[in-house]
């Protein structure tokens, strides 16, 4: 789905400290677009929630549709203001890149937008850029 994406480095439970986990993964390291993350398992009490999110930063409308596309496949959910938790719970962000490296410069501008983006769930580049812009 992300192009510039690997897997880096799988670790598995030892099984000295928890014997019961031995041999499932405990750590993935990885990247999407360049950007690293690891990944803990802390086990199935442990539950996604919107506390954690990924942003997707789109320069196009057509990124925001692909990404939205692929991640309310398969049973994800759209939720609100560019927001959608996918398949597994995990909640990510997709929105324009405008959004924090310009509109948050002109607080009416920003105000605006911010009203257009509460009544969307998929984010309207066009329609956001309009309202930025006053029209």
């Amino acid at each position: 789905m992300f192009k510039n994406s690997k897997v880096k480095q799988i670790t598995h439970y030892a099984g000295e400290d928890i014997p019961e986990k031995k041999g499932q993964v405990m750590t993935v390291s990885f990247e999407l677009n360049g950007q690293e993350f690891t990944a803990l398992n802390g086990g199935p009490e442990f539950k996604f929630t919107e506390a954690v999110s990924f942003v997707i930063n789109c320069d196009t409308q057509e990124e925001i549709d692909y990404y939205w596309e692929k991640l309310t496949a398969g049973g994800g959910k759209e939720v609100q203001c560019g927001w959608v938790a996918e398949k597994y719970g995990l909640s990510w962000q997709v929105t324009p890149a405008k959004f924090f490296a310009e509109w948050v410069k002109d607080p009416a501008g920003l105000q605006r937008v911010t009203h257009e983006v509460w009544q969307m769930k998929k984010l309207d580049l066009a329609k956001l850029e309009k309202a930025f812009a006053g029209k």
